[in-house]
Parts: structure tokens; C-alpha cells; sequence
């Protein structure tokens, strides 16, 4: 067992070394590129630190970040600034692909890096800042946020024209956007590439100055290595998903439910207090409205009393609307940007599902209710069992697989062992029968 284990560390460490060897062994310039593409969090900050440290660990030439992001958290940019105009190894943010955006804190991020670059049908600006819950922030807040966001686009820009820089503080006082070529023009990047090749050709050569002071980029020839995020990264990242967060949330409550209402089991508890934490970790990274949580657990709570009371499905559709409008208030409240909502189609579908499933409980609960009872004395009545002693008029039968007293009702004629025979009525612990017709089935 012990050669086992070691033998696994073994394979474990040569699987983690020999992506930096295959990079080491290359003599021509190693370019890394990492792809940031989401909203800016704390999981895409962790993700560039990581290729930041990568790209200094394997001497790399330069390190390319292509980026399209709609914003995100300002905590989370100003991190991102400082990993970037920390590294030894030149950084480069590239807006692409072609349709592509550096939008609100992404324009920062993008005139962090050492040069700055943007592919055809690209866009960078709207860097207004808003509250943590995608709201307007107050005039004094706002004045505040503006103005520090202003110095730190100043700082970054400090290399560029005075036009570059009137247009950084344009994007932040009147939200201003600009194509790829306008921001050209201006010089608040310095590079319009149609794709990574075009923009390595255009970098060889290029000097720029980094926190070791000034280099110049050789590009030639360079082995070009994609940087993908890691496992629990690209968890982290689908949590910034709105619909994913919902999703989870549902699921959660779910499963709770299902092992409350059938304690003894692990799986059903244990997916929705997985699903639960996952989907209040993504509710920390979302700009929600949590009134929107009263609504859900109002849903929820009708849900099970319709199944204990006879509302015949009333209060499932209350906690379908309910439902509804509690998922729309908790992540499509106003001032929400539209990249940061939920599908209202998917919330729809959702409760819709929700309630075909509690309807169907219900009506087997109904139909339950409504049918003959089936066990105790009155569930005796009916039932067909068989003679093991002759009846005459009082005997011995057996019913299922007990076997019990019985008196029967018509003293006409005795009834010889093996004759099936009809539960009338119950007197205690004795059966009062009569006779069955052969053909019938005896009760199991």
C-alpha cells in the first residue's frame, strides 16, 4: 500500500512538472495568455494572480490577458491593478474577440496592464460607478468614487497624451464608450490587433516599462501557452452566473425538503447543503435585492402546507407567484446591469416545474385519502381468505398469513376445509364469514 501511495505522488508530481519543463525546454520566448472572460470578481483575481506568478516562475517574455468583461467588483479591479503593475513580467491586456468589452471597472483593468490592445468591433468605457447592489450611489459617494477612480486612471495613463487621459476621465464622469479605433486615435491603447499572432507581430520590438524598468519585447518565433483556469476557478467563476445562483438555490431547498420529509437518508441532505452554500457564496458575488429571500421561503413554506391542508392545490399556486416574484425582486431589482439578471423564462419554467411536482404529491395525497382503508379492523371487511378447519358453524381460517376465528353467517350447509370464504363483519377478534365464490383471489 505504501508503494502504491508513493508511486501515485510520483505521477501526481511529474503530471504538475512536466508542463513546466515542456515550456523551459523551448529556447524561443514563451508567451502566456490567460483568459478573463466574465464579470471582474475575486475568482477572476485569483485566477490572473496565479498567471502572474506562473508567467514570473517560467521567465516568461510577456503575458497576455484577453479580456471581455462587462465590469465588476471595483475591490476586485484594484487588486487586479496592483497584481499587474506589480509583475516582473510585461503585461498586456487585449480586448478581444470581436465583439468584445472592457466596460466600467474592465476599462481600468485594461489600462493596468504594460500596453494595452483591442481587437476590430470592440468596445472600452461606461466606467461610472455604481453601489454594490447595482444602485446609484448618493451624490457624495459617487463624488467620492469618482474622483478616486479618476486618480487611478490618471496614474495608469500618466504615459499617454493629454487626450488619452481626458477620455479616461470621460469614460468615468459621463460613462463615455469608444471603439477600438477611437480609443486609438485618443492613445488610450496602443495596438488594434485582429487576433494573438497580429498582435505578437506588432508587439516585437516594442518597449514598455515594467516594474523592473524598461524592456523590449522579443516576439519571434515565441511559444504561445494558454493559461486555463483552474477546477475550483472555474467554479468560483460560474458562481458570478445569475442563473446558475438560482439554480442552486432551488435545487438546495429541494433537497432539503425531500430529507426532511424522509429522514434516514445522507444523499438528498447532503446535495442541498452543497447547493445551498454554493448558491449563497454566489449570492455574496451578485448585486441582489435579499427582500427577494422572503418571497422564496414564503414559496416554499406554502408548498408543504397545501400538501398537510385541504386546499386541493390553492396554495401551490400562491407559492408559485410567490416564487415568481421573489427570484425577480432577489436578482432583477432595478439598477441591476442586464449581464447580472436572471432569465425570466428560466424563472418561469422553474416555478411551473416546482408546482407540477407538488401538484402531483398532492394528488396521489388526495387519492390516498379517498381510498378504502386497507389495514386494521375495518380493513378486514372484504377481504377473501381460506378454511383450515370446517366451519360449522365456527372454525378456523386463514386470512394473508394469519389465521383466525371465524363464525359463519349462513348455517345452511358446513364448509369443508379449503373453502374460500368472504370477511363480512368484525367482532373483536372473531371474523363473521360467509362464502366466496371459488374463483376469487385470496387476500395476500
Amino acid at each position: 500500500m505504501r508503494r502504491r501511495f508513493l508511486v501515485l505522488l510520483w505521477v501526481v508530481a511529474w503530471l504538475l512538472v512536466l508542463p513546466a519543463s515542456a515550456w523551459a525546454q523551448s529556447s524561443n520566448p514563451l508567451v502566456l495568455v490567460l483568459n478573463a472572460d466574465g464579470p471582474i470578481t475575486a475568482a477572476m483575481q485569483t485566477y490572473l494572480e496565479r498567471g502572474i506568478r506562473i508567467a514570473e516562475q517560467q521567465g516568461a517574455e510577456l503575458l497576455i490577458v484577453q479580456l471581455n468583461t462587462p465590469g465588476g467588483d471595483i475591490n476586485a479591479m484594484t487588486q487586479i491593478t496592483t497584481d499587474f503593475r506589480g509583475s516582473s513580467v510585461p503585461v498586456v491586456v487585449y480586448v478581444a474577440p470581436n465583439g468584445a468589452m472592457a466596460a466600467s471597472a474592465g476599462t481600468i483593468v485594461t489600462l493596468a496592464g504594460d500596453a494595452a490592445a483591442m481587437a476590430p468591433q470592440t468596445v472600452i468605457g461606461a466606467a461610472s460607478p455604481v453601489g454594490a447592489q447595482g444602485q446609484d450611489l448618493t451624490q457624495t459617494e459617487q463624488l467620492k468614487v469618482k474622483e478616486t477612480m479618476k486618480a487611478l486612471a490618471r496614474s495608469l495613463s500618466q504615459q499617454r497624451s493629454q487626450t488619452a487621459i481626458d477620455l479616461a476621465n470621460a469614460t468615468i464622469d459621463q460613462a463615455k464608450s469608444v471603439t477600438a479605433s477611437e480609443a486609438k486615435s485618443a492613445g488610450l491603447i496602443d495596438f488594434i490587433a485582429a487576433d494573438i499572432p497580429d498582435l505578437l507581430r506588432q508587439l516585437n520590438g516594442y518597449t514598455l516599462r515594467t516594474s523592473n524598468g524598461a524592456h523590449t519585447l522579443n516576439t519571434v518565433n515565441a511559444n504561445v501557452v494558454e493559461v486555463p483556469p483552474s477546477l475550483i476557478e472555474q467554479l468560483l467563476l460560474m458562481l458570478t452566473d445569475p442563473n446558475i445562483v438560482f439554480l442552486l438555490l432551488t435545487i438546495g431547498v429541494q433537497a432539503i425538503l425531500i430529507e426532511l420529509s424522509s429522514p434516514g437518508g445522507w444523499v438528498a441532505g447532503f446535495v442541498g447543503v452543497v447547493c445551498l452554500a454554493l448558491g449563497i457564496y454566489g449570492l455574496g458575488l451578485l448585486p441582489v435585492n435579499y427582500f427577494g429571500l422572503v418571497f422564496l421561503v414564503l414559496a416554499f413554506v406554502l408548498f408543504v402546507l397545501d400538501i398537510k391542508a385541504p386546499t386541493h392545490g390553492a396554495l401551490t399556486a400562491a407559492g408559485v407567484a410567490s416564487f415568481i416574484l421573489g427570484a425577480l425582486v432577489l436578482f432583477n431589482s432595478p439598477g441591476v446591469p442586464s449581464f447580472q439578471r436572471v432569465s425570466v423564462p428560466l424563472v418561469v419554467a422553474t416555478g411551473l416545474a416546482i408546482a407540477a411536482v407538488f401538484f402531483t404529491i398532492i394528488r396521489f395525497a388526495l387519492r390516498a385519502q379517498r381510498a378504502p382503508v386497507r389495514s386494521g379492523r375495518e380493513g378486514l371487511t372484504g377481504q377473501v381468505g381460506i378454511t383450515r378447519t370446517v366451519l360449522n358453524p365456527d372454525g378456523t381460517i386463514q386470512l394473508g398469513s394469519e389465521l383466525w376465528t371465524a363464525e359463519l353467517v349462513e348455517r345452511n350447509d358446513p364448509l369443508p376445509i379449503g373453502s374460500r370464504v368472504e370477511v363480512v363483519a368484525v367482532d373483536g377478534v372473531r371474523l363473521k364469514v360467509r362464502r366466496a365464490d371459488q374463483d376469487r383471489p385470496f387476500t395476500e
